[in-house]
């Protein structure tokens, strides 16, 4: 039986629009909330001394189909939050390195993409935390790109460190457990969300929506983690 935290930890946090509908809110009421949830959760993760935390931030199709008046809040959410988090004194007392993968930036505004850089070279040198942000992401998209840069390569023997190494998320752990919340009689997963680096992990799904979720509730499930007994196909 294990006793020890997971390193790597991923949350994909379901429950935002439900959240807003329940409370008559717009949408993007309910991505406001949640911004404020991933803040306390990511600060939970850390004071725990869980290295490695990835959050899914937006998919690709997120920001792509979503109606825009929607993306255009998640875009003034992701720039407010990323110009917080370089100026925190938390993120920067407990060496906290940021980053972020996905097509962001080929596809955020400027003022958002500039945050967001700034946040990563605030925090490029530390190397006691590291909080990855999945934004306009998609797990197929990773791969596929990963292939095309093996085919361009012309790389004769194609390994599991061969594809490791393509990917964009290619110096990250492999997740321990990953967090998916807001899912009620439906636990699903989505566009191949990190598809090599989930391969033997641990899922907790909760009925919980994202910005209902709590410090408890996080504490509860990484306690049930270390009750799991991993085989491994063993």
């Amino acid at each position: 039986m294990k006793d020890k935290n997971p390193v790597h930890i991923a949350v994909i946090p379901d429950g935002n629009r439900r959240w807003a509908r329940a409370h008559n809110f717009s949408p993007w009421k309910g991505h406001f909330k949640g911004a404020d949830v991933t803040e306390e959760i990511i600060r939970a993760a850390f004071n725990m001394n869980i290295p490695y935390f990835t959050f899914w931030g937006a998919s690709l199709n997120n920001v792509l189909k979503r109606p825009k008046i929607e993306v255009k809040y998640l875009y003034k959410i992701f720039t407010e939050r990323f110009k917080k988090l370089s100026q925190e004194e938390e993120i920067h007392k407990k060496k906290v390195k940021v980053n972020v993968f996905g097509r962001w930036d080929e596809i955020f505004p400027e003022e958002t993409k500039d945050a967001i850089y700034e946040c990563i070279n605030a925090t490029k040198n530390y190397n006691k935390y590291f909080l990855t942000f999945l934004l306009a992401y998609n797990g197929t998209d990773e791969m596929v790109c990963a292939v095309r840069k093996i085919v361009k390569s012309n790389i004769k023997e194609i390994t599991e460190k061969t594809i490791m190494k393509n990917l964009w998320t290619k110096d990250l752990p492999f997740v321990d457990l990953v967090i998916r919340t807001g899912v009620e009689g439906d636990p699903h997963w989505s566009v191949g969300f990190m598809m090599w680096h989930t391969a033997n992990s641990q899922f907790y799904f909760s009925k919980i929506l994202w910005p209902n979720f709590k410090k408890s509730d996080f504490a509860r499930i990484i306690e049930n983690y270390k009750r799991r007994q991993r085989r491994l196909g063993k």
